[in-house]
């Protein structure tokens, strides 16, 4: 029975943070990016071009902020989805070369979990969000798995992480789902509560239905791991930052910070893109972070999520 295409209309927002300068520092983030987009021509253009629905978000000519109404839609992942799903996880294992194709190639072969955000009846049928989960097991002998593991040992300089990150990617890899969750800047945030109970909706239903035991115990999982990004402030440590207004760590995604609450361990590391050079941002920089969170969390993630959006 089909699920998908599932369908919310919704305008695209300024992203949220959580604290007034928390907010303000992301704003400027975005509007750099804007100005100095980093994805290839055409996403850029579904993103933020004036002649699609999705218009830059920020001050209109009169200095008012710019609402667009903008139908959006779930779908399952399919081949013709590689160049959208390609441009958002250009940098997903920052500037490291390695096989994302194939990446790419895995996610949109797993239809029955995972979902590609689109604007509906979009003739550029551009992706502006994808969410799924693989499972590090079943896809453990695939270059791009295992070039995905060695780049993580690498940046896990704390031993005893990298003795439970090892455990998760080599000992118990079939039950570790690698969650990925990668969108456009301006996507409406109130997508967020739907595109994740949708993820464990479908994973839950998959243990179910389908076709082999193999595949079904494949959804099994007992842990996610999670690769994202954030903003942390030069110097500070994870205590925080003494006599100072400033936030230690700004979330790019809001619900990063949620998974972070609930992780069982996690660590970051230093990134070698091109930093954003806002002058707002002067203090902080851009850094990796990978988290562990167990299976079981799921359900007060998506309670706390929902509470989160709610109140934005």
């Amino acid at each position: 029975m089909p699920r998908k295409p599932r369908r919310h209309s919704f305008s695209l927002a300024l992203p949220f943070a959580f604290s007034p300068f928390a907010r303000s520092l992301v704003q400027v983030a975005n509007a750099f990016m804007m100005k100095h987009p980093v994805y290839d021509r055409k996403l850029c253009e579904l993103s933020f071009s004036e002649s699609k629905a999705t218009r830059p978000v920020g001050q209109s000519p009169k200095g008012t902020e710019e609402i667009v109404q903008a139908d959006f839609a779930f779908f399952d992942p399919k081949p013709d989805d590689f160049h959208g799903a390609k441009i958002l996880l250009q940098t997903y294992l920052d500037d490291r070369q390695w096989d994302l194709s194939g990446f790419v190639d895995l996610i949109l072969a797993q239809t029955t979990v995972g979902s590609v955000v689109k604007i509906e009846d979009d003739e550029d049928d551009g992706a502006f969000a994808l969410v799924t989960v693989l499972n590090l097991g079943r896809y453990k002998g695939h270059k791009c798995i295992l070039q995905l593991k060695d780049y993580l040992l690498e940046v896990c300089k704390e031993n005893i992480l990298a003795r439970n990150l090892r455990i998760l990617l080599e000992d118990q890899a079939e039950n570790v789902g690698l969650l990925i969750s990668q969108r456009v800047t301006n996507l409406p945030l109130q997508l967020l509560p739907h595109l994740y109970r949708g993820l464990f909706d479908e994973i839950s239903w998959a243990t179910e239905d389908e076709p082999t035991e193999e595949l079904r115990r494949s959804f099994q999982f007992r842990c996610y791991l999670l690769i994202s990004r954030i903003y942390k402030k030069n110097g500070a440590n994870s205590k925080g930052a003494a006599n100072s207004n400033e936030e230690v760590v700004i979330y790019i995604k809001p619900e990063d910070e949620l998974f972070h609450q609930l992780c069982s361990w996690s660590f970051i590391f230093p990134l070698q893109t091109r930093q954003v050079a806002a002058q707002e941002l002067r203090n902080y920089r851009m850094m990796g972070l990978v988290m562990a969170i167990d299976a079981d969390k799921a359900p007060i993630f998506r309670r706390l999520l929902e509470s989160l959006i709610d109140d934005s």
